[in-house]
């Protein structure tokens, strides 16, 4: 039985996959599709999150025993979530089949002014640490998503608020996230686990550099969205699953 093992970024949880995960389940064919929360966010949010990518990794190795996964997975990761796969990868190879890793960035290997624009560091700091929820979800659809009219924007919004209300992220978790995002630095090569990059060109939040310097530095393909943002499974899933499907 096939098993994908789908990972979020930052202050991101299992519903911000919306409907995703049924549709890939369906068009890949998938045995089973997993959706991990991380220690902080989502079902776990009373806890506390963890302060490293390697910790991370480690809880995520721990949770195929707990879900009673024996065979290798395939992951798909965003963002930070993309971060915890390559980590995973390089401490337990034996549980990756292979990954596909959507417009991820890392230490040593990108500058941090590609790993995380310039132009949004106020707004950020501004709206995470003192923001209402709804102020915070506004800034993370305008500087992660392109592909949605205002309408769909609007009720976007209004469900991500609701998701912060029931499972609401604290902001030390938020710090604690930032800081393993800040001081994770990936293996020199990423030869391991077979991968695949994607990365959408108008990405506001991390320059789509991040994913061409990678490719060339592990020699592993890369497609790019032409229009789409950071949240690619948001802005286009049908793209999305075509790249993962004609990697089969």
């Amino acid at each position: 039985m096939t098993t994908w093992v789908l990972l979020r970024g930052l202050m991101r949880e299992s519903r911000h996959w919306g409907d995703f995960p049924a549709r890939f389940q369906q068009a890949a064919g998938a045995g089973r599709v997993l959706c991990l929360d991380f220690p902080g966010n989502g079902q776990l949010h009373a806890g506390h999150s963890l302060s490293s990518v390697e910790a991370m990794a480690d809880y995520a190795h721990q949770q195929l025993q707990t879900q009673g996964v024996s065979e290798p997975v395939q992951i798909l990761a965003v963002s930070l979530g993309a971060m915890v796969a390559l980590a995973w990868a390089d401490k337990y190879p034996a549980d990756l089949q292979r990954m596909v890793l959507i417009n991820t960035s890392v230490a040593p290997h990108n500058p941090f002014y590609h790993r995380l624009r310039p132009v949004n560091y106020a707004a950020l700091v501004a709206t995470m640490l003192f923001g209402s929820r709804s102020q915070r979800e506004q800034l993370i659809l305008r500087i992660t998503s392109n592909l949605h009219t205002e309408e769909q924007g609007r009720d976007i919004v209004a469900r991500w608020t609701a998701y912060a209300q029931e499972k609401p992220i604290s902001i030390g978790n938020i710090l604690r996230q930032l800081l393993a995002a800040m001081r994770f630095r990936a293996p020199p090569c990423s030869d391991k686990v077979p991968l695949l990059l994607l990365a959408g060109e108008r990405d506001k939040l991390v320059n789509a550099a991040c994913s061409r310097k990678l490719a060339e530095l592990w020699h592993c393909p890369l497609h790019l969205h032409p229009t789409a943002g950071h949240d690619l499974p948001l802005d286009d899933a049908a793209w999305l699953i075509e790249q993962v499907l004609a990697w089969q």
